[in-house]
């Protein structure tokens, strides 16, 4: 028997062969205009026990499971006595497991304290997913994101400091036609002293049920950039970026037009040589109804 999971259920597409269980459910800040991943969840942090018989269901299922994701969209909101209860649980019943993840938002970092974080990671939640989506603070506000370019530059730093791997991502075409140059500036400008180990590009993709509330929040009319538009403010990202250490970088979201892989910056050419390649037409890029976040 697996756990039952309360319908929809995300995931980052890494972690798509791993074990997942539901530690909350939505997100507790649940604001961000372009998002509507949980709109139609109260969040919740699921009790003790009941995501307790979930491992124990898991396990029974799948025991030689070796990573675990915790959903929903903000595990590390739960208070650390309840998250360390949850690990342990999980290194109890897994008997082969090596690493914990979750998504994390800047805010929830930066409340835990280096001690929390410190004990956190030593009982195997070693990556934690963070969305950036932009590093200029105009575009974070339009977009009510909860978080500044300082505040999410030290909740990623507060985390590799305290022995973490951080993944994140940022969404193209967060700018619109007008301020695609604002975006992708500010966010080359975050992500050159930004400790990741791992960066993703999604494209905005905007679901019917918030595109409304993201064209009233925006603050002046918006238009989506195409998808050469999008492309070009990938390359220009892919091109300029500078992180203070190498860092895998992914395109392979559903929302994105061109999966992409590779290590930044060594492998920065072929990158740059594949997009130029969607550029000029000569590689077919995902279709529009294959796409989604």
């Amino acid at each position: 028997m697996s756990p039952d999971y309360d319908e929809p259920l995300f995931r980052p597409p890494a972690e798509g062969g791993n074990l997942i269980i539901q530690a909350t459910l939505g997100c507790s800040f649940n604001r961000c205009s372009f998002c509507a991943m949980y709109r139609a969840k109260r969040y919740l942090a699921r009790p003790l026990d009941a995501v307790c018989r979930d491992i124990d269901a898991a396990a029974h299922a799948w025991p030689e499971a070796r990573r675990v994701f915790l959903a929903d969209g903000d595990a590390l909101a739960l208070p650390t006595e309840h998250l360390l209860a949850l690990l342990q649980k999980l290194s109890a019943t897994l008997p082969r497991l090596t690493r914990v993840s979750c998504y994390a938002t800047p805010s929830n970092l930066r409340r835990k304290s280096v001690a929390a974080l410190e004990s956190l990671r030593a009982h195997k939640l070693g990556l934690l997913y963070v969305g950036i989506e932009s590093g200029a603070d105009a575009i974070l506000k339009r977009i009510t994101k909860g978080a500044t370019a300082r505040t999410i530059a030290a909740a990623l730093h507060k985390a590799h400091d305290c022995g973490m791997k951080v993944s994140g991502t940022v969404i193209l075409g967060l700018g619109g036609t007008r301020h695609s140059a604002e975006h992708i500036d500010g966010t080359l400008e975050l992500l050159s002293r930004a400790p990741l180990t791992q960066l993703s590009t999604l494209q905005l993709w905007l679901d019917d049920a918030v595109a409304a509330e993201f064209h009233a929040k925006y603050g002046e009319p918006f238009e989506l950039p195409d998808d050469l538009g999008l492309l070009q403010e990938q390359a220009r990202l892919i091109g300029a970026l500078q992180p203070p250490r190498p860092l895998l970088f992914r395109s392979n979201h559903a929302s994105n037009a061109l999966p992409l892989q590779g290590t930044l910056p060594r492998e920065r050419a072929r990158l740059l040589a594949q997009l130029d390649e969607a550029l000029h037409g000569r590689v077919p890029l995902r279709p529009s109804h294959l796409r989604g976040m």
